[in-house]
Order: structure tokens, then sequence, then C-alpha cells
């Protein structure tokens, strides 16, 4: 039993019982809890009352339409969520980014990739106090950034992020000013082994700008995009 998995409890929603009999039994050696639900009504209310530390979702549901599923699973809870899905396509894993999922794998899969993407996603979505040397409160516009509370506040309001959009702002906010690679970025806030995962940075960086960016008709400028390499946190 690792760290990350003590008093770890995943939703599994899935309706395939052999990948849920493979999954429920490697997380259980491994000291997790899991619940199981094989259609997306039950899953909202193991949502609400399991409370679970991450959810593996497949996308192929019976009666429910899996990307909307994510949708309403991100709106109700900051919970990790991985799509373990049959569909492959670049636009499906973008649309799954785009609706909330932190990860996204393809069927079939081994079960040490699956552990190891849990162990990653678990990592980022319960982020230690930030080490980074720097202010603990970072400002930008009508942005203020709380690293040591991991608050975002947009004009003394409070912005919601996931843990994973808070992760990558909080790398680029620290290193205000640097141009930040796809890989730099990929490695420092999914993990090794994302380099090559461009599309998750595009999809976030995104998210993040439509939530913290929008101000009427004076947007603010916070992230700015260097064609072809990679993103920086606007400077002073």
């Amino acid at each position: 039993m690792t760290e990350n998995s003590k008093n770890t409890r995943a939703l599994v929603v899935e309706d395939d019982p052999n990948i849920v009999d493979l999954i429920r039994s490697n997380l259980a050696v491994r000291g997790f809890d899991s619940v199981v639900s094989a259609d997306g009504t039950r899953a909202l209310q193991l949502l609400e009352t399991e409370e679970p530390d991450i959810v593996l979702l497949d996308l192929m549901l019976p009666q429910v339409d899996g990307f909307e599923l994510c949708r309403q699973i991100r709106e109700q809870s900051s919970v990790a969520i991985i799509v373990v899905s049959a569909r492959g396509g670049e636009r499906d894993k973008v649309t799954a980014l785009n609706v909330g999922a932190d990860d996204y794998m393809t069927k079939p899969f081994s079960i040490e990739e699956l552990l190891a993407r849990i162990t990653a996603t678990l990592r980022r979505t319960r982020p230690a106090a930030s080490t980074e040397p720097g202010p603990p409160i970072v400002t930008a516009g009508n942005i203020e950034i709380d690293l040591a509370s991991q608050q975002v506040t947009r004009d003394g309001q409070p912005v919601h992020l996931t843990p994973t959009e808070f992760a990558l702002l909080r790398e680029l906010a620290t290193n205000r000013g640097k141009l930040l690679t796809h890989a730099h970025l990929l490695r420092r806030v999914w993990g090794h082994g994302y380099e090559t995962e461009t599309e998750y940075v595009r999809v976030y960086v995104r998210r993040l700008r439509a939530k913290l960016e929008a101000d009427g008709s004076t947007p603010l400028i916070l992230i700015l995009t260097q064609p072809r390499a990679g993103y920086r946190f606007a400077p002073e």
C-alpha cells in the first residue's frame, strides 16, 4: 500500500464486468476501496454518498452520454476523473478534457499504466503546499492567486478551478514571464510519461483563459502563447 492509496476510494463507472473485476482486484491489493456503477444515474448518486477521490469513467455506457456524465460530475465536484474508453480518437480525447476529465486512456490498457495514471492524477489533485520560491500571492490585473491556500479570486470574488487547472496556473504564475515549453508543463503538472500529450496543455490553457481572462470589453491577457513553443504568464 502506498501513501496515495491509503483511505482512497475509486468510483468505477463501467458496464463490462470483466473490466470491473480487473480494475477492482488490482486496486484492492494496493489498498484502494472501490465502488462500481454501470449507469450514469447511479454514478451521480455514488458521487454524492461515497465521496470518491477518483472516478474511472467509461464513455460508452447504456442510456447515457459519457461526455455529458463527465460534465455533470465536474459540475458537482472537483474529484479526479480519468476517462477509460475504447474510443481512441483525438476528438474524443479533446472533448473529454474540455468537459472536465483530468486524463484519458484508451482500451485495451495495461493495468500497470492505469495504476501509474491513477497515482499521477491523485498526486496532482492532492497538491502539497507550494515550495516554489517567490511571493505567496501573485497578482495580475484583477486576478489574485494565493499559492499557499490554493485560492484564486477575480475582483475579490472566488474563481473555482479544478486541482489540475490550479496546478497549471501555479506553474505558470511562479515562473512569471518565462517561456515554459509544452514538455516542461506536462512534466511538472501531469508527470513523467505525459511529455507528448501536448493537447492536454492546450485544452487546459483554454479553460484557464475562459475562467480568468474574459472581462467584458477589456479582457485581461494573462497567459501568452509562443507559437509552436509553449506559454508564458504575463510579466508584471
